[in-house]
């Protein structure tokens, strides 16, 4: 079993892949201020729904580790790491509600990154329960839960992904031709990955297939990243054009499509990246099975359908140049939406950590979602 170490905690800084790198560079950055986690996250140099939310509970400790530096005289070389202990220190002039609000400073600068992935927003709420409503704790044990809770978030996080790919493996077969689209693996996760761990899962167990890799334009996530994951595991795989797709499916080339996702309505109405609907109406169009593998945080239920999920608008730049280069005429504009949304009567199954929803409603996603 492979774990791709997207983002991590180490001896008082977050540790990323920088995916803007890759697959050129496999470049690990170490991150020492909760402004450049913030960067990295609106950059996509961290990006996927999960990695996101753990990129940000992250963001929260680092904040409070910066404020720790500047109060705690002497300080250690860190005061948190993934695989130690908090390191005890001397608590005695720190304010705790002074603690509280550069928490809350962080958690908002956080928020404003990314609107559509729900699990940034639900990653956030948990780390704030860690110090809200504790009136009179001392700063240390403040300290000390905040750093349990963003280390917990993380452990939690891949036990899901593993989970998401062991119920969803059943769905593979073998000689099966599967698309995808985006990236839904390790890099966009605690390391597993979701629509990808199903896939892994299922070429763990002995299962030999074929996977269709959607370019996904245009910033590539399925050329560089998919691609580059889909190598690391030794699965045979052909990356194509979007356009591309339709032919493909005409061919009889392709027999089924599993996607990730970035925020899930009541109703079952899928928000993931742009592209992943027409991959859907394909699946309809061609009788396939349409597949979202997705941990329950994905899962908003106070957003009724996908017509409320807020989409987020990327710049223009991203589609009228190319490594910094003009690609259109000077003055063309450019409609660059980073989603779409699914509707939940397109979707075969959607596979979480808890269980399988075939083909949801309203009612099956609320039972769904109770048994987390």
């Amino acid at each position: 079993m492979m774990i791709i170490p997207t983002v991590d905690y180490r001896r008082g800084a977050i540790e990323i892949i920088d995916q803007t790198l890759l697959p050129r560079e496999e470049t690990i950055v170490r991150i020492a201020d909760v402004r450049e986690a913030a960067e990295a996250i609106r950059a996509l140099r961290v990006r996927g729904a999960p990695a996101i939310g753990l990129a940000a509970a992250y963001g929260m400790l680092l904040a409070l580790e910066r404020y720790l530096h500047e109060k705690v005289k002497p300080a250690p070389e860190y005061f948190f790491d993934r695989c130690e202990e908090a390191r005890p220190f001397d608590a005695g002039s720190l304010d705790a509600a002074a603690m509280v609000g550069e928490l809350e400073s962080a958690r908002n600068l956080l928020a404003a990154t990314r609107p559509t992935a729900v699990n940034l927003f639900h990653t956030l709420g948990r780390m704030r329960g860690a110090y809200l409503g504790v009136n009179g704790i001392d700063p240390a044990e403040l300290s000390a839960r905040v750093a349990r809770t963003a280390f917990a978030i993380h452990a939690e996080e891949l036990e899901v992904e593993l989970a998401i790919g062991k119920n969803g493996a059943p769905f593979i077969a073998d000689g099966m031709n599967i698309l995808t689209h985006c990236n839904a693996g390790g890099l966009a996760t605690a390391g597993y990955g979701t629509a990808l761990g199903v896939l892994y899962a299922a070429w763990e167990e002995g299962r030999r297939f074929h996977v269709y890799a959607d370019e996904t334009r245009p910033l590539l996530q399925g050329a560089r990243l998919t691609a580059w994951e889909l190598g690391k595991h030794g699965i045979p795989h052909t990356i194509l054009c979007e356009g591309a797709a339709a032919s493909l499916f005409a061919a009889g080339m392709v027999d089924a499509a599993i996607v990730g996702a970035d925020r899930i309505a009541a109703n079952g109405d899928t928000a993931n990246k742009v592209g992943t609907l027409g991959l859907a109406i394909l699946c309809e169009k061609f009788r396939k099975p349409f597949y979202v593998a997705a941990p329950l945080s994905t899962f908003d239920l106070s957003v009724l359908s996908g017509a409320d999920i807020p989409i987020e608008a990327r710049a223009e730049e991203e589609v009228t140049c190319f490594h910094g280069a003009s690609a259109a005429p000077r003055g063309s504009r450019a409609y660059n939406p980073a989603f779409d949304v699914t509707p939940a009567g397109m979707i075969a199954a959607i596979i979480t950590e808890r269980g399988v929803i075939e083909r949801p409603d309203r009612e099956k996603v609320r039972r769904g979602h109770d048994a987390r």
